[in-house]
């Protein structure tokens, strides 16, 4: 899959332990990602930040591959964003961390949240298309 990247936006405020950047593609897709800690000091940002830049497009995807430390009040931000998605007939898919991971066994274990393994993925079954397939070798 061929991705056209377009407009990368970086947000950061000074005090906070994360960086939100977005890059959108083309026809009506963002890609949100969180690089750092998610917490109680800017968890509130996160959302602000992603309910912002999850406007005025089809599909969403968060990418939080690269976030280390995952608090409580980060699932009351992706709640937001599904209420938000939910609302606004957007389709958004969530590629979690292992720090991800963890909380989403405690907080969400029905696996309500729609998630993958990788962006491509998510972006694969946001278009309709069947995600591929990652060849793992067998061990010996």
């Amino acid at each position: 899959m061929t991705v056209l990247s377009t407009n990368a936006l970086t947000d950061r405020t000074d005090d906070s332990p994360a960086t939100f950047a977005t890059r959108r593609l083309p026809p009506a897709t963002a890609v949100i990602s969180a690089h750092g800690d998610i917490d109680a000091l800017n968890a509130g940002d996160f959302t602000d930040y992603a309910l912002r830049h999850a406007t005025n497009v089809e599909h969403v995807v968060v990418d939080l591959t690269d976030v280390e430390f995952f608090g409580t009040a980060g699932f009351s931000a992706l709640m937001a964003i599904e209420l938000h998605c939910s609302a606004a007939d957007v389709a958004w898919v969530l590629v979690p961390s292992k720090a991800v991971n963890r909380l989403l066994r405690i907080c969400d274990p029905d696996s309500a949240l729609h998630t993958h393994y990788s962006v491509a993925a998510a972006l694969s079954t946001l278009s309709g298309k069947n995600p591929l397939l990652q060849l793992v070798t067998k061990s010996r």
